[in-house]
């Protein structure tokens, strides 16, 4: 067991180099400057708590990101004082269920919704379509595609298994791919047969 200054110095060299990809993430999830500022700091502060329970080698982004969506995920739950327990992977399997209605009234209420944190990294017709996409197509993406996460980390992360993360995130490209279609022939480019 570290003591604090150990624990600090671990912390600021293993944890801190997250930052901006935290904040893009949590300005993703709360649309909302401060309220980003919030769950970041909330997400660090959580991290620096349980710190004893991170294991050396474990992915450090993907623990913070996991983090931060339980985090947003547990204070959506109490601010509208519904259950604590939510998944994503339930919603993907059972459709039309409490849950997804809970998933759905955040999309809604543009609790997830693509970000100008995002925007500056793809352009506005890749940023309409994304945002077109339903939630859970468009989270898959901007951690996939944007973040980087493996497929490992996103099943860790999204806590859904591997072979959901997959599905998904070929469906939601296929999804994208469909609706850049008219975008991307206008500027030029071929469709692959």
């Amino acid at each position: 067991m570290m003591n604090d200054k150990e624990k600090e110095a671990y912390f600021n060299v293993k944890f801190i180099p997250f930052l901006q990809q935290l904040y893009n993430y949590a300005f993703y999830l709360t649309k909302d400057e401060d309220d980003a500022n919030d769950l970041v700091q909330d997400t660090f502060i959580k991290a620096f708590r349980f710190m004893d329970n991170f294991q050396d080698g474990t992915n450090e982004k993907a623990w913070l990101f996991k983090i931060m969506k339980n985090g947003f995920i547990n204070d959506y739950r109490r601010k509208t004082n519904k259950p604590v327990h939510f998944s994503f992977d339930t919603i993907y399997e059972q459709g039309d269920s409490e849950d997804s209605d809970d998933l759905n009234e955040i999309a809604d209420n543009d609790y997830i919704q693509t970000t100008d944190a995002y925007k500056g990294l793809i352009g506005d017709e890749v940023t309409r379509a994304l945002e077109s996409l339903q939630s859970d197509y468009r989270q898959i993406i901007l951690l996939a595609d944007i973040e980087e996460f493996s497929y490992e980390e996103l099943s860790e992360i999204l806590e859904i298994p591997i072979g959901t993360v997959r599905s998904r995130l070929f469906r939601a490209r296929n999804l994208l791919k469909d609706k850049l279609k008219a975008y991307g022939k206008n500027l030029g480019y071929k469709e692959k047969r």
